[in-house]
């Protein structure tokens, strides 16, 4: 790996500076949560005290601050509750992919409260434009959609719900697509009908509503029966 691509992580504790080498997507994306080897993230096996002057952390320091030498442990720690020092290009990628599992996950749930309709994600991509909403690279994305959707909601209107959904599937496809109609949601009831049709009730967030519905269809062969019970 070339120089240009990585980054220095860093994180403070007690006054004193840990850093490590690492590539700045994997990073991210190991911080978000998501399946990355740690092999993959961290350049070389070091922690520094200044990774540019080169100067290492020692064995006695490590163990004072983080009770471990294990090199994937400290760099855990770093990675997670530490700072990427990033490019301005890089920062401004990960910015905007960040905006965007923002956008997606708000969709997911969101519904307009008049009409109980789910909110397209381009209408909420505009309406935090509109109320001029920043994203925070390192909090996660649990923690800035309430504030987020407060802000929107004046512009907007917007609330975060759930749909439970009521599907009938016919003898001929009940079997073969219960497994996957399973995954679609929460199964609050399922069971088997007297001709052999198969009754699922599944509480999903509300604004996945026209996805599941094409899923339905798309097992069924438009067939099943798709009724919202409740969108709470």
């Amino acid at each position: 790996m070339s120089k240009k691509e990585y980054v220095v992580a860093r994180l403070v504790v007690k006054g004193k500076r840990f850093e490590i080498l690492v590539d700045p997507y994997k990073a991210y994306r190991f911080r978000e949560g998501e399946k990355v080897s740690l092999d993959e993230v961290v350049v070389g096996d070091y922690v520094y005290k200044d990774a540019k002057k080169g100067l290492k952390a020692s064995p006695s320091e490590l163990l004072e601050v983080f009770g471990t030498e294990d090199i994937h442990k400290i760099a855990t720690e770093i990675i997670k509750n530490g700072e990427l020092q990033l490019t301005t290009e890089q920062r401004r990628e990960l910015l905007e992919m960040k905006r965007r599992q923002i956008i997606y996950t708000i969709a997911k749930s969101a519904i307009d409260p008049k009409t109980k309709t789910p909110i397209p994600p381009a209408r909420i991509e505009k309406a935090m434009e509109e109320a001029r909403v920043s994203v925070d690279l390192y909090k996660s994305i649990e923690e800035q959609i309430p504030e987020i959707v407060k802000a929107i909601s004046k512009v907007i209107p917007i609330r975060i719900a759930k749909a439970l959904i009521e599907i009938i599937v016919p003898p001929e496809y009940a079997t073969k697509a219960s497994g996957q109609l399973m995954k679609l949601g929460e199964v609050k009831k399922s069971m088997w009908l007297a001709n052999g049709a198969l009754l699922l009730e599944l509480e999903l967030p509300a604004g996945m509503q026209s996805e599941l519905i094409n899923k339905v269809n798309e097992l069924t062969k438009g067939t099943a029966t798709v009724k919202v019970l409740s969108i709470v």
